[in-house]
């Protein structure tokens, strides 16, 4: 592992990169734990903040030019900011399947999938993970 190419990059590439690490963490945290508690809304609105930040951030990242400057990543950052409101609504709401298939869908597709595709080889991740 190095992490020159990630303390290397440019700034929202960083705050993209660090802001997806501590959610997927924090994100495995919260299915481990027990739900409906003061520490699982807590930690969850510091996750949400960290997938807020993860999903703007991608609009200063254009590393993959497919239409102009915007890639599909840049879809699936548009689909996680109209998703975060929409899971805390139905945690307020206390629509629990609701809250559970919003919440999973973006743990496993904005950051487990999505994270993945950052692992090929001449990606960023891909160097700092595997070397390069």
């Amino acid at each position: 592992m190095n992490l020159a190419p990630l303390t290397n990059a440019p700034v929202p590439i960083q705050l993209h990169a660090y802001a997806a690490l501590a959610a997927f963490a924090l994100g495995i945290v919260q299915l481990a734990a027990p739900k409906g508690t003061i520490p699982h809304r807590a930690l969850g609105y510091l996750w949400l903040s960290l997938m807020l930040g993860v999903a703007v951030s991608a609009f200063w990242i254009h590393e993959i030019r497919l239409w102009g400057p915007w890639s599909p990543i840049h879809l699936l950052a548009i689909y996680t900011l109209a998703m975060l409101p929409l899971g805390l609504y139905f945690a307020r709401g206390h629509n629990v399947r609701g809250h559970q298939r919003t919440m999973l869908g973006l743990f496993f597709g904005a950051l487990i999938i999505a994270g993945a595709f950052t692992l090929v080889p001449g990606r960023l991740m891909h160097k700092v993970v595997f070397g390069g």
